[in-house]
């Protein structure tokens, strides 16, 4: 799970899952660019430990939602740190709320920020890395919502789903350019941005009903995540990987 040598860059890497992987890969051996739109001190939290790792990091605040911001983005990592050998679009944004009642500015957030934020960032991983030449990995952050109607969260879902075809499409489009691209489906993951929907009561409480009896843990993605962009999974494009503690086997069972 080598990757010594290689630099990534992470959306949304100032917390939760993105931290997770930010960590991961410079644990083994990536210098690791690391996106935030909110939370600086946490993402300078986050460079502290790769660079304490023995990694370079460089922060990069943007708002995924906005093209240009990203092409931006993408340009100064390079400048940063060099040719872009990978990136996990992970930045992410859910609002949850009955369709009939939503508000439309939130469930429009939602769409901007968890679908066209995944796409922006495909497309110029992808532009960076056909210009270089020297192809690539990408990771997206996909979810079960992708397939399962977790009610209240319409835009997620759509979102998600909408994702997940993205993956599939980009990976036989840059298949020829030796890019591959992969989607992750993370579970019910303990992070911060479960506090905004859930009490630690609640959380406590709902991670009995999963199979595995536990919330995941960003590291726990991180490292997945790490082994995709290895060369171990050279021949791995195209592919939906689903690491939940089997919670998609159990939704709306009754688990008694």
């Amino acid at each position: 799970m080598t990757l010594e040598g290689r630099s990534i860059l992470v959306t949304g890497a100032s917390q939760g899952i993105g931290r997770g992987c930010a960590i991961q890969l410079a644990q083994a051996g990536a210098n690791v660019g690391i996106n935030y739109r909110s939370h600086p001190e946490a993402a300078e939290e986050v460079a502290a430990e790769v660079r304490a790792i023995g990694r370079k990091a460089v922060l990069l605040p943007c708002d995924v939602s906005d093209a240009a911001a990203v092409e931006k983005m993408f340009k100064d990592f390079v400048g940063d740190l060099g040719p872009l050998n990978g990136a996990v679009s992970n930045a992410a944004y859910s609002d949850r709320e009955a369709m009939v009642t939503a508000d439309m500015a939130g469930f429009e957030r939602t769409i901007n920020v968890t679908m066209w934020g995944a796409f922006h960032c495909v497309r110029t991983a992808a532009q960076t890395m056909i210009k270089q030449g020297n192809g690539g990995s990408i990771v997206v952050i996909g979810s079960p919502h992708a397939v399962i109607p977790v009610p209240s969260s319409m835009a997620y879902n759509m979102a998600k789903a909408a994702i997940d075809h993205m993956t599939r499409t980009a990976a036989i489009e840059l298949a020829p350019e030796r890019i591959r691209v992969n989607v992750v489906h993370p579970g019910w993951i303990d992070t911060p941005g479960e506090r905004k929907f859930f009490s630690e009561e609640e959380l406590a409480e709902g991670a009995k009903s999963i199979p595995w009896g536990r919330l995941g843990q960003p590291e726990e993605i991180g490292r997945l995540v790490t082994f995709v962009m290895g060369d171990a999974c050279d021949y791995m494009t195209g592919s939906t990987l689903l690491m939940d503690g089997g919670i998609s086997l159990a939704f709306g069972s009754d688990r008694d």
